[in-house]
């Protein structure tokens, strides 16, 4: 009886894996056909200024390019990288805690030291002490962005004092209470895109949201850039996956992104905080007034589709004993700048080998 029942034991338990394989591939099947699922960013059209929107206006400068005869003025946040100077950004993070209908929630704030926020604070978004060295000319240690933005203007700011930093004072990062959404069930749900299981809102509700939540607070103001993160959610438009965004109301710039905890996916850690901080950093209001042949600046897009070897256009870089994943951003060149503006004439940050310019219509 003790070898039959130990037999039958065996014979149960290949029997329930067997069955815990097949539903899982029955699942990842069903994942794979949720429909509409495109990995991407978004900008959000500039809306008017809420009612009683503060006085003030965000640290900016104007240049331009010429591009076959034509002239393309651009407005970007910091100080002109002529100048030399260095300006300190203000930057504001707000946790955001998804509770949708079904009771499950998806929290910023979970895992205390190693939650999404906490990670996000340490990164190389924030902190100053990564040396980049690009292709043998060392941009400085600094933040990822003022990196980024340094090797776009080298040509006017090598040897210079010129950074954009983002935190506040000496970059310490604020971080305003954490703002609660109750997700009714027609805005949002539980979904799969990838194989596994996040939040998926509609854009336009959160948009809302927060849209509220920086009307209401009176620290807010147009000389900042708030931030929003949530963990492990996709926004949705018509179908998934939007990784961030920019906007403006008035003069309040400011933007999301989704912290993915999941290794290797879209939106992985900080990636989609890289792409659309530096898109903030080039086209702050969204208002189309930095035009390029192609659109106006998102610097982004054009490497958040990846390439062999960098999932979603990143690069690895560890910090603090974690590996962040930050996305490679385009240069000014990739719009038509003189080749000669940007460190080593290179089209990216991470060197992305380009042949020619932007695209009309891309």
């Amino acid at each position: 009886m003790k070898n039959r029942f130990a037999g039958l034991c065996q014979l149960l338990a290949l029997t329930l894996v067997a069955c815990f394989c097949l539903s899982a591939l029955a699942v990842a099947a069903d994942h794979a056909t949720e429909p509409n699922v495109r990995p991407r960013y978004v900008v959000l059209p500039p809306k008017p200024a809420s009612p009683n929107q503060p006085a003030g206006n965000l640290e900016t400068w104007n240049g331009s390019f010429t591009y076959n005869g034509t002239n393309y003025p651009y407005v970007m946040v910091g100080a002109n990288p002529s100048s030399g100077n260095a300006a300190e950004i203000t930057n504001y993070i707000i946790p955001v805690k998804i509770v949708l209908s079904n009771g499950d929630v998806y929290d910023p704030l979970a895992g205390g030291t190693t939650s999404p926020l906490s990670r996000t604070i340490l990164s190389p978004i924030f902190d100053h002490t990564t040396d980049y060295n690009q292709g043998g000319t060392d941009l400085g240690t600094t933040q990822y962005e003022d990196a980024f933005q340094r090797g776009n203007f080298w040509s006017l700011v090598q040897g210079s004092n010129y950074h954009i930093l983002l935190g506040g004072p000496s970059s310490h990062i604020s971080v305003l209470p954490e703002l609660t959404l109750n997700v009714p069930s027609a805005d949002g749900h539980e979904g799969a895109p990838f194989g596994f299981t996040v939040a998926e809102v509609d854009i336009n509700y959160f948009d809302g949201q927060i849209s509220n939540y920086m009307a209401q607070n009176a620290s807010i103001n147009p000389t900042l850039f708030p931030m929003f993160i949530v963990a492990n959610t996709y926004l949705t438009e018509g179908g998934c996956c939007i990784g961030g965004y920019h906007s403006a109301n008035g003069q309040q710039s400011y933007g999301m992104f989704d912290y993915d905890t999941h290794p290797g996916v879209f939106s992985q850690d900080v990636s989609a905080l890289s792409h659309e901080d530096g898109e903030w950093i080039d086209d702050p209001l969204t208002n189309g007034g930095n035009g390029t042949p192609c659109g106006i600046l998102e610097v982004g897009d054009p490497l958040e589709g990846g390439s062999n070897g960098h999932p979603y256009g990143t690069w690895p870089y560890v910090l603090h004993g974690f590996t962040y994943h930050l996305q490679d951003l385009v240069w000014l060149r990739y719009f038509g700048a003189p080749a000669n503006t940007s460190a080593n004439s290179w089209w990216t940050f991470q060197n992305y080998p380009y042949t020619q310019i932007c695209q009309q219509g891309s």
